[in-house]
């Protein structure tokens, strides 16, 4: 597996997942945004509360598969480090909420009123995670 990271990342996974991380975290922004207007808190008169909604789901879906690959890299190329419990620890709880979310999103309806709280969660971790990795790597240049 590290081969083939390595190829994907042309030797450079570090950077790549900084880079990935960073997108995932500004897209983030962006998803507290548009749910603000989905849910009617904000009301700009260039969008409305539908398509706000539609686009909170699609980024959402980038950033899940982002994600997903970033996790990918980390676990397979350097593993649970014991240096970097906090960090293991944020990312894990990011991906058990994220899974929750879609859950409660996709099937379990009845927890809906939950959302505004797991997705509060979600980004408090991939903050987190964000700033115990990618933070650390880019103050260090």
């Amino acid at each position: 597996m590290d081969g083939l990271i390595d190829t994907l990342t042309r030797g450079n996974p570090t950077e790549v997942k900084v880079v990935l991380a960073t997108v995932a975290l500004a897209l983030s922004v962006y998803q507290v945004a548009v749910i603000a207007v989905a849910y009617g808190k904000v009301r700009p008169r260039f969008l409305g509360a539908a398509p706000a909604a539609l686009a909170h789901r699609a980024v959402g879906d980038a950033i899940a598969l982002i994600l997903v690959v970033c996790a990918t890299i980390c676990i397979a190329y350097y593993g649970f480090d014991d240096d970097a419990g906090l960090h293991v620890a944020a990312a894990s709880a990011l991906l058990l909420a994220l899974a929750l979310k879609v859950a409660v999103v996709r099937r379990l309806h009845g927890l809906g009123r939950l959302l505004p709280v797991i997705g509060a969660s979600i980004w408090v971790l991939l903050a987190l995670t964000w700033l115990t990795s990618a933070g650390d790597f880019l103050a260090d240049r």
